[in-house]
């Protein structure tokens, strides 16, 4: 048994559809005042779980809780009674009365269609409870036989009208903002497979559908998928059955009008489908059946449909409303006040409070603190330029501001930039002209100057010999090598292991797999192989031959021996 709040146990499920699973329950203790139903401890009850989907949706939520008081007030004889409704972290509940008694899709299943009579009174019932519906403004949207629970009653079998909450939920902003119609397709109405505005219109569709089943045991549209189903409710008007009575014909064919302004209302439903059922039967008497016959009258529309929710929020949710101008009608508005009116622009006070007594000397508006990023707006009592304050603050912000990660020139990345050589420096001559001055830390006298050199003549009878020219010294200046393009250094992958030898082998390996590789072909596509068998014969005939010369030679010196 799980607990549901904390005055309800969940005992079994009785059955699940497409909203969530149906539960028999049992009421642990009273309930308080929020629920339309106290209840007493040990009363059994039946309680729907909706789905996750649903639960977790904050629209439905919201409507959940707002939408309470209605739900709990929908109290009619055909209308199954929801008595509490349960919010438990991502748990919502429906709490209502247990219907002991099958739906009237099975019923239909095991027994087979209605009569006119019966089917004509038991949609009377139905179009009770959507009538009691419409007056509370709620619509049901998914009016089929499955949500319909048969019961004994004292008048023999009453329909009791169950998920209401379910349709009052499913208009969500959360779940119809996609223009999705609530609804089974087989029973859904033209302007809900369409997206249209809905009223209460489609129940009065869906009954028209449903009374069709009851006669025929199929509903009046089928298909093979949904959106078949949807285009048929659109285009085709439906068949009529063999055999039906011209006033059953006459209330179901105006349930079904494609436009929602031609169908009647729930209480003239009911109503004509009670006269249509007096009219028919086996003890009707000649009023009733010309009442019956002259039933198109009866099928009036309803002059005020009840809207179908468009998904906007009530009450606490209601959108801001714009006050009017204190001048039409004070704060408060007044009839004079026009909403459409432009937005008036509030005089500049002198003083906080402000008021209509402020001049032209009064304090103007105070200017925002700068955007960052935008240029700063110099005051008009101070000169061009920053102030030296802003001037400290910026660069203290340009100080605290992360270092930017930006892309680097290779050139200029020193460590992949080659060293550059530098030029040797020029060499002093070898001989100075004067003489050389003292340095600052050189003690000691002066060097002596060199004795200039003496001319050397040759001795006579050779020749006059000129003397020797001085050598003249030459400046080498070093040779600069242009710098190189610096290269991308090699990324070795430090888990690679490296094996003396192995390229070696890997090649000779590679080689020997190249030559296999070579005879294989070879062989296979030259003829080589009969060369070899042709060589191989000829072998064999010249070993036979030269062993044949060997055995003559070999009897011949036997015979002599002999």
């Amino acid at each position: 048994m799980r607990p549901v709040g904390s005055k309800y146990l969940l005992e079994e499920p009785l059955g699940r559809g497409a909203t969530g699973t149906v539960w028999r329950a049992r009421q642990r203790e009273t309930a308080g005042s929020e629920a339309a139903v106290a209840g007493q401890p040990g009363e059994t009850v039946a309680i729907k779980v909706l789905k996750e989907e649903l639960a977790n949706d904050p629209d439905v939520v919201m409507r959940f809780l707002r939408e309470r008081s209605v739900l709990l007030r929908l109290t009619h004889e055909n209308i199954v009674r929801t008595r509490d409704l349960v919010v438990e972290g991502d748990l919502l509940a429906l709490v209502m009365d247990l219907v002991e008694g099958q739906d009237l899709h099975e019923y239909l299943r095991a027994n087979g269609p209605f009569t006119p009579v019966a089917a004509a009174l038991l949609t009377a019932q139905i179009a009770d409870a959507l009538a009691a519906s419409h007056e509370d403004g709620v619509v049901h949207r998914d009016l089929k036989p499955a949500n319909v629970l048969l019961t004994e009653g004292e008048q023999g079998m009453r329909p009791m009208l169950t998920d209401f909450g379910i349709a009052r939920l499913a208009d969500s902003p959360g779940l119809t903002r996609a223009q999705e119609f609530v609804g089974t397709p087989s029973y859904v109405a033209p302007e809900s497979a369409e997206g249209r505005p809905q009223t209460s219109a489609v129940d009065v569709y869906g009954a028209g559908v449903l009374m069709y089943e009851l006669l025929t045991g199929r509903p009046p549209f089928s298909g093979d998928t949904s959106l078949e189903v949807l285009q048929r409710h659109l285009t085709e008007e439906p068949q009529r059955p063999p055999g039906l009575p011209d006033p059953v014909w006459t209330v179901v064919e105006h349930c079904l009008r494609k436009s929602p302004a031609e169908r009647p209302s729930a209480v003239s439903l009911a109503r004509s489908l009670r006269t249509v059922a007096a009219g028919i039967g086996a003890s009707a008497t000649p009023e009733q059946a010309t009442a019956a016959l002259g039933v198109a009258g009866l099928l009036a529309p309803d002059p005020q449909p009840a809207a179908v929710p468009d998904g906007q929020l009530r009450g606490a949710d209601d959108p801001t409303q714009a006050l009017s101008s204190a001048g039409q009608g004070g704060p408060g508005g007044g009839p004079n006040a026009d909403p459409n009116a432009a937005t008036n622009v509030l005089p500049q006070t002198g003083a906080p409070g402000g008021g209509p007594s402020a001049g032209p000397d009064a304090d103007p508006t105070r200017a925002m603190p700068p955007v960052p990023g935008a240029a700063p707006q110099q005051p008009p009592d101070q000169p061009d330029g920053p102030h030296p304050w802003q001037s400290q603050l910026r660069a203290a912000r340009d100080r605290n501001e992360q270092t930017q990660v930006q892309p680097i020139d290779p050139n200029q990345d020193p460590l992949r930039r080659r060293p550059q050589r530098r030029a040797a420096p020029a060499q002093p001559p070898p001989y100075q002209q004067g003489p050389p001055q003292p340095g600052p830390y050189q003690q000691g006298p002066p060097p002596q100057p060199a004795p200039p050199p003496q001319q050397q003549y040759a001795p006579q009878g050779y020749g006059p010999q000129h003397p020797p020219a001085p050598q003249q010294q030459r400046r080498q200046e070093p040779r600069q090598r242009p710098p190189r393009e610096p290269r991308e250094p090699r990324r070795s992958n430090p888990n690679r292991m490296r094996i003396p030898g192995l390229g070696c082998l890997k090649g000779c390996l590679f080689m020997v797999l190249i030559l296999v590789v070579i005879a294989v072909l070879v062989w296979n596509f030259t003829p080589v192989p009969e060369w070899w068998a042709e060589g191989k014969s000829f072998w064999e005939k010249t070993q036979d031959f030269f062993g044949s010369v060997q055995d003559f030679f070999d009897s011949v010196g036997g015979g002599e021996g002999g």
